[in-house]
């Protein structure tokens, strides 16, 4: 794992596998919300927009992602913060999900999907993260 080339692909590798599953989230959410609004405990066309404004967001989110992707080292700031979203995630939901009360097990389940979502998001990020560590200075051909 010392070939730097190596190591950034990997790391592109790695953030293109987060950019996929998030895209692959806001696209479903946009176009089939009608699957999705029961997990939320919604209904009707609140349900269906609710929804479908997820998708938008998980869309607008990917910004520092593609950034990130497209020059792992160059953009590094972009893996920065893609890193503390994921972690803002994870904690956030696990807070939405330790104070639901009793009674509500499709939200929790929904709680739960998310943060195991963001939680492999955010382990595959930290491996990018670290197959690029000690090029923040270093001006690399192909990068």
């Amino acid at each position: 794992m010392s070939n730097p080339i190596f190591r950034i692909w990997g790391a592109r590798f790695l953030i293109g596998i987060v950019i996929f599953f998030n895209l692959e989230c806001a696209l479903v959410f946009i176009l089939t919300p009608h699957l999705y609004i029961a997990g939320f405990e919604l209904t009707g066309i609140p349900g269906k927009v609710m929804v479908q404004g997820l998708g938008i967001l998980f869309l607008m989110w990917n910004v520092p992602y593609i950034s990130a992707l497209i020059s792992p080292v160059a953009n590094r700031l972009s893996l920065y913060e893609a890193l503390i979203m994921q972690t803002i995630g994870l904690i956030g939901e696990s807070l939405l999900l330790v104070t639901l009360p009793s009674g509500y097990q499709t939200l929790k389940n929904s709680a739960l999907r998310f943060i195991l979502f963001d939680g492999a998001g955010l382990f595959t990020l930290l491996w990018a993260a670290w197959l690029v560590r000690g090029f923040w200075h270093t001006k690399l051909a192909g990068e």
